[in-house]
């Protein structure tokens, strides 16, 4: 309203630049005075600015090469083209100008505040210093920075301090991004023109300077080291607001310090006007629709949290249309507006309504059939593009590529890149795809028809503004200079910087890329300026020579250099595609194929000679993308194209192993047995639906027996494949691997599959969990492949600095070395990486480019590129032919924790599962180990070690045994063979000592198989040892007896206490109560570290001393009842629902703990004055600086981390009548009421990580509430009253049934809250449907309402006859289980929370 306002006829502004003859004694006219002094010279010439009734004087500017240019256009006739909205702001700057005030310009993300800025000083003649801010920005960078020249700490001053000396505007831009304690540097410059420098001078205000400069000279004041500040320095700070955009919010103090001004986006008359200038051929009609669109999604209501439209970028949709004609506005909307990709389905929805209103259709343009290129006669850097009748003319380069182009010419594909060129012909483009659908194929087309080359730079979270642009190293001489990064090379070479992975920046880094793409404008660090080239070409018009300008540090920017981003889709958790970074770039998304294009794809990627089971694969591939299950939809991305490319190389290379092995392939792939239960089952269900069935083959058989390894004659032969030896040197040779290993079947079997895939070309990914052998057999190929290893180990703390690079200091100069990845690209070795889940996932990231490209770049600025790639320089390493990466991870999820290393590249590696060894091949491994333990203790061993890890796969026991426990114990009895077993698997056994319930499980399986264990299982190890005299013996004993029971004193400072026999809450002491001691009536946990005395000196205490502690523990249990008034009687009838479900209680505790000890790890932060010292800062550290180090805090609540949301739980019970009449036939409320205890009791203490309410349905209705949202029962009691009144409902409810009523509200009401984003629903029923005449569908239909937010659950827990089958059978996939055992219930519970919330 306030711009229509501005722009009204009755507030039109007058504006004009007038020329007058002026007399030099006249130059101190009373006009309004601004920024800058007055000249010196006798000139008679001055200029004026008027803008409605306000006109200044212009002064001629110092160093005319720090003015804006090019910011104003003008009309033919020479007067200024500027809106009425423009010039009210600009009007209201030169008052606050002449008021010396400082000035805030907020508004929406965009280049509209800095332009007017810009075009401010432009039309004032006023010099500018520009610093973006970032969350890397320092006070070094705000006011001096040191380098080194000829071993001497030279400062230079920064913007801000340059700005205040020489009278000229500082304009900071970005202030919501710097941290929070780095702007009020400036708040003593910014209030009373003061500020202390590092060098140790003193900036102070033109009035002080003058009052002393009145009693002493200039050259005293500057021995003092006083400095004037000019009295025309101004700051031009531009920000978001805060409260709708994240970031920092402005400190009061600096707040106060500023007059603010919103800028909003001009009217629509004035958008109108302008793009009718740009596109003068684009009809009026489609101008308006257009901008009816974008201002429609400005001014939309804030409830339905739309993101902006970039406004700015409409000058260049209107570019494309006017090149174009054939162009539909659709096409430009998406490619401005990618909402496909950006937008929730809700908002999507409210968009394709807007469409229909606009009478605008979601339809694509014209197909195009073919393009060419062909270069410019003209001007040999442009190259002309024919797409079909329609001629572009694009910024090109100079190099031809040679060599075929992996891009195959679909229909699909060919639009795609038809889009793309149109895009790039106007700005940059980013390329927004799911990963492995051909994003960098498609761009690397893009270079081919340009004849352009590439400079890729690979993006990651950690990477700082001052990594996009330049980084500081040491000359030979030991002087601090600063290296272009790939953007700044291209930029002024004229080739395209390939930024991969845009959605990992960190959105405060971003800013930095914002003036070069708008403006075409970079401030390097080293303190010259890049600019676009017609404002290079101004200042050559203006008298300035190009050395001149080389001198000042001003050089052009190449008309050729073009931005091409790649990314993935923003994800529901995380939307990286801020308002900000959405007016950067022209967007083109790009979908997966449909079966057909993938199909004729691989075609051709094959010579047309596609193994017939891929169309399996294939078919697989679309059933996975096209479900509606989002269990399914979630694999989807694991089959990419790229993948698809991947296996079909592999089927092509090794037909004989496609059919027999294509499921055991897509298990690899998928990495199967590591899923959660329900996506496993989801997957192979769909897999049994497209005709891919598990293979009957079994490495365990017989034939497998006969796969053997061999060399003869300097082959290497594995089964059917065979490799060539090479000769190596005896550098190499020593490096080579050489490891204890015992050829079992499956583990041969495994070799070969390993070695299939190095031949073809493949990078390996080896996962499992520890003790499967993934060190082993690599080693173990390497081995027999004669390869020399090059090894690297991650680790928490490892960076991407140090997984490239190791800088050292070596005679005052910062040293590069390879580390072991550069190494072996350069030597041809193999790297292996291990442990790579343990490493932060944005600095793995990294090897993407590496393994899918073959291209790197490396800190020290050289380049890796693809083997066979023309060496532009000599910073290019080539990839050497046999080069080849084996990355092992253990599995992902609980209870590792690591990060998912599988999910965020798993894509560009050949997958293998490493699982433990069938029971024949690892009853043959255990032989080898122990050739004198008997077979049939072998086999008892493999027996029940193999039902304990199928029992941790089902999600039963959270630790999951491997082989490497197995072989521990077969090696101890080999050695002593009359050890008892108790003693031998206690060794395993005892980390759950003090885990009663996983003890009490795992003792009994090992029984079963008949293991001899009954002294440890039964606690009876003290006196199995005890039979067993021992002439040395090392025991730890307090020294001290037991005198009674008691409580002890409370210690008001809770500080540990160990013995002592005084506190309550001690460790390792007697009498009192707590932990890890002896003779004390209870436990009581202080929350300290346990020290814990013997088993023998625990159990040495007099009979009348354990009575009186077993009394004062009784005591203690009755009145912590009183406490919360359950009496004894409704404690034992509680602890019968309790105590069944206490071991799946306690592992689910297990995992949410460790997933909540995981999401409050600390983050490093850099810039600090302490901690560990930063190696990518070094140079820092040699200048002087002070924040060169690094250390482990918690995440900056501003920046844009986003605050984790709990996930949301309804269970929705089922107490109808019928519940309570069956009970006495099948349990099926005592049962339920199980669960739901199990659920109250597990998600204690969690409140903040999982949100759940419960309700029930019956006759009565859908919602009858017995726990509300957010309010759990706090104790046993108000548990145990809980589920009273769900029995007495159940009992005397009316008849009938809501359980499709209650399904589709619940998951209704779930979807329209919007404080969490993941939900499930969870519902039981006793399936009672037929009775009531309700169908079954209705059910499946209701489970589907809150999708993709909410997902619905059903579990039928009883049933008349087989009606629960039936209505199973028309459920979702997943979504629906039939528990006729209802011990299991609690079971089904567990592994849907483990599945979709934890």
């Amino acid at each position: 309203m306030l711009s229509n306002l501005r722009g009204r006829s009755g507030q039109l502004l007058r504006h004009s630049i007038q020329r007058r003859c002026r007399t030099a004694a006249t130059s101190s006219s009373s006009s309004l005075e601004h920024g800058q002094r007055q000249d010196k010279t006798t000139s008679t010439e001055t200029d004026s600015l008027t803008i409605g009734d306000i006109t200044v004087r212009l002064t001629k500017p110092q160093h005319p090469h720090l003015v804006p240019q090019q910011y104003v256009q003008y009309a033919p006739d020479g007067t200024l083209q500027l809106t009425q909205s423009a010039l009210h702001h600009l009007r209201w700057m030169l008052q606050k100008d002449a008021l010396k005030q400082d000035m805030f310009l907020l508004g929406q993300p965009g280049p509209l505040r800095r332009q007017l800025a810009m075009q401010y000083l432009e039309l004032t003649q006023r010099e500018v210093e520009y610093v973006a801010l970032s969350r890397d920005t320092t006070e070094s960078d705000l006011k001096q920075r040191r380098e080194i020249q000829d071993k001497a700490a030279i400062y230079h001053d920064q913007g801000a301090v340059r700005a205040a000396l020489n009278g000229r505007v500082l304009i900071l831009d970005g202030v919501e991004h710097a941290e929070r304690n780095v702007l009020p540097i400036l708040n003593n410059l910014l209030e009373n023109r003061e500020m202390h420098l590092e060098n140790g001078k003193f900036l102070m205000a033109p009035e002080r300077y003058d009052k002393l400069l009145e009693s002493h000279t200039r050259q005293q004041l500057e021995e003092w080291g006083l400095l004037r500040v000019s009295e025309h320095f101004r700051v031009v700070a531009l920000g978001l607001p805060t409260h709708k955009y994240k970031g920092t919010p402005l400190d009061p103090p600096l707040r106060s310090r500023f007059q603010s001004r919103n800028v909003e986006s001009q009217t629509f008359g004035e958008l109108h006007d302008e793009l009718s200038q740009v596109g003068p051929q684009v009809p009026s009609e489609q101008l308006k629709k257009l901008l009816t669109f974008a201002l429609t999604l400005q001014t939309a209501d804030q409830d339905l949290h739309l993101t902006d439209f970039p406004m700015h970028n409409l000058r260049l949709g209107v570019q494309m249309m006017q090149a174009n004609a054939n162009l539909s506005l659709y096409d430009v909307i998406t490619t401005i507006y990618p909402y496909q990709s950006l937008l929730k389905p809700e908002q999507k929805k409210r968009l394709t309504e807007l469409f229909k209103s606009l009478q605008l259709q979601q339809l694509p343009g014209q197909n195009v059939q073919q393009i060419s290129s062909s270069n410019s006669k003209e001007n040999p850097s442009e190259i002309l593009i024919q797409l079909d009748e329609v001629k572009l003319s694009l910024p090109g380069g100079q190099t031809p590529h040679s060599g075929s182009s992996q891009f195959v010419d679909l229909p699909h594909q060919r639009q795609a890149l038809a889009s793309l060129l149109q895009s790039y012909a106007v700005g940059d483009v980013c390329l927004l795809g799911e990963k492995g659908v051909g994003k960098l194929t498609l761009a690397k087309e893009l270079l081919r028809l340009l004849n352009q080359t590439a400079e890729p730079m690979m993006l990651y979270e950690d990477m700082t503004s001052r990594d996009l642009v330049q980084q500081r190293i040491t000359s030979p001489k030991g002087d601090t200079i600063w290296r272009d990064s790939p953007l700044v090379r291209a930029a002024k070479t004229g080739s395209v910087v390939i930024l991969n992975g845009l959605h990992r920046l960190h959105k405060s880094t971003a800013t930095v890329l914002q003036r070069i793409i708008h403006d075409r404008e970079l401030q390097l660090c080293d303190g010259s300026t890049l600019l676009r080239r017609d404002r290079y070409e101004s200042l050559l018009g203006q008298g300035f020579t190009p050395e001149q300008l080389t001198q000042q540090g001003l050089l052009p920017m190449h008309e050729s250099f073009r931005i091409v981003a790649l990314a993935e889709p923003p994800r529901q958790q995380i939307n990286w595609l801020t308002p900000e970074m959405l007016s950067l770039f022209l967007y083109q998304e790009l979908r997966p194929l449909h079966q057909s294009e993938e199909h004729e794809l691989l075609s051709k990627l094959c010579n047309n000679n596609l193994p017939e089971s891929m169309d399996k694969i294939l078919e697989l591939a679309q059933l996975l993308r096209t479900s509606h299950d989002p269990l399914l939809t979630a694999l989807a991305g694991t089959l990419s194209t790229r993948q698809l490319v991947k296996l079909s190389r592999r089927l092509s290379a090794y037909p004989s192993s496609g059919q027999s092995q294509l499921n055991e392939m897509l298990q690899n792939t998928f990495l199967a047995r590591f899923m959660p239960a329900l996506s496993r089952a989801a997957l192979e269900q769909a897999m049994q639906q497209v005709g891919i069935h598990p293979s009957s083959a079994k490495s365990s058989k017989a034939s497998d027996f006969h796969r053997k390894i061999s060399i003869n004659d300097e082959v290497l032969r594995i089964g059917e494949t065979q490799l060539k030896l090479p000769k190596l040197n005896q550098n190499d040779q020593s490096k080579v691997p050489s490891t204890l290993f015992y050829e079992m079947p499956q583990h041969v079997e495994l070799l070969e599959r390993l070695l299939q895939d190095y031949l073809i070309g493949e990078h390996l990914l080896l996962v499992g969990n520890q003790g499967v052998g993934k060190n082993k057999l690599i080693d173990r190929l390497l081995e027999l492949m004669q390869r020399p290893r090059e090894y690297l180990q991650l680790h928490r703390d490892t960076t991407v600095h140090s997984l490239t690079m190791q800088s050292t200091l070596r005679d005052g100069q910062v040293v590069y070395e390879d580390s072991a990845l550069v190494k072996a690209v350069k030597s041809g070795h193999v790297l292996v990486v291990d442990e790579a889940d343990k490493a932060p996932v944005n600095v793995t990231c990294i090897l993407r480019t590496l393994v899918e490209s073959g291209e790197m770049v490396l800190a020290d600025g050289r380049r890796i590129v693809p083997h066979g790639a023309s060496l532009s320089s000599a910073d290019c390493i080539e990839t050497h032919r046999d080069f080849r990466l084996i990355v092992l991870a253990n599995r992902p999820g609980f209870p590792f924790l690591g990060n998912d290393f599988f999910a965020a590249l798993g894509d560009v590696f050949s997958c293998h599962s490493i699982n433990n060894p069938e029971p024949e091949s690892e009853i043959y491994l255990l032989q080898q180990y122990g050739p004198n333990v008997p077979v049939r203790t072998l086999r008892m061993l493999v027996n029940a070690f193999g039902e304990l890890r199928n029992l941790a796969d089902e999600g039963l026991l959270n630790y999951p045994y491997s082989t490497r426990e197995v072989v521990s114990i077969v090696k101890h009895l080999e050695r002593y063979p009359d050890e008892n077993m108790s003693e031998l698997v206690g060794n395993v056994l005892d980390f759950d000592r003090h885990q009663p319930e996983a003890l009490q499980q795992v003792t009994q399986v090992l029984a079963k198989h008949g293991l001899p264990i009954e002294a440890y299982a039964k606690g009876e190890l003290q006196l199995l040892r005890q039979k067993k005299k021992l002439e040395a013996s090392v025991n730890r004993h307090s020294g001290l007896g037991v005198s009674g029971p008691k409580f002890g004193k409370i210690d008001p400072k809770n500080e540990p206490h160990v013995g002592g026999n005084t506190w309550a809450g001690g460790s390792g002491g007697r009498d009192t109560a707590g932990l890890g001691g002896k003779g004390g009536p209870f436990r009581l946990d202080k929350g300290h570290k346990v020290h814990q005395l013997s088993d023998e000196e625990k159990n040495d205490i007099p009979e009348e001393i354990k009575k009186a502690a077993r009394e004062m523990n009784r005591k203690a249990f009755e009145e912590k009842l009183k406490e919360i008034k359950m009496s004894s009687h409704d404690h034992q009838l509680y602890a019968q629902f309790s105590e069944p479900n206490r071991r799946q209680v306690q592992q689910l505790k297990a995992i949410l703990e460790a997933m909540q000890t995981k999401s409050k790890e600390r983050q490093w932060q850099k810039y600090q004055t302490h901690g560990d010292l930063d190696d990518t800062r070094l140079v820092e550290g040699i200048t002087g600086e002070k924040n060169i180090y690094r250390r482990r805090a918690e995440a900056n609540p501003w920046a844009d981390h986003l605050q984790e949301k709990p996930n949301r739980l309804k269970l929705i019970v089922d107490v109808s009548g019928s519940m309570y009449r069956f009970n006495g036939f099948d349990g099926r409320l005592d049962r339920q009421l199980e669960a739901v205890v199990m659920v109250m009791e597990a998600f204690e203490g969690f409140e903040k990580k999982i949100v759940y309410d419960i309700i029930g349905h019956s006759g009565e209705g859908w919602e009858i509430p017995f726990v509300n949202a957010g309010k759990p029962p706090k104790n046993d009691k108000e548990r145990f009253e809980t589920i009273r009144m769900m029995h007495a409902h159940s009992q005397f409810c009316w008849s009938g049934d809501s359980t499709v009523k209650a399904a589709r509200e619940a998951c209704t009401t779930l979807a329209a809250e919007d404080d969490y984003e993941n939900a499930i629903a969870v519902i039981l029923s006793d399936a009672n449907l037929s009775r009531y005449g309700i169908p079954p569908r209705e059910l499946a239909l209701a489970l589907k309402r809150g999708e993709p937010k909410v997902k619905g659950y059903v579990i039928f827990i009883g049933s008349l006859a087989e009606e629960a089958d039936e209505i199973n059978a028309v459920m979702p996939a997943g979504q629906s289980f039939v528990c006729m055992d209802l011990t299991k219930l609690p079971h089904i519970l567990k592994q849907i929370f483990t599945s979709s919330l934890i």
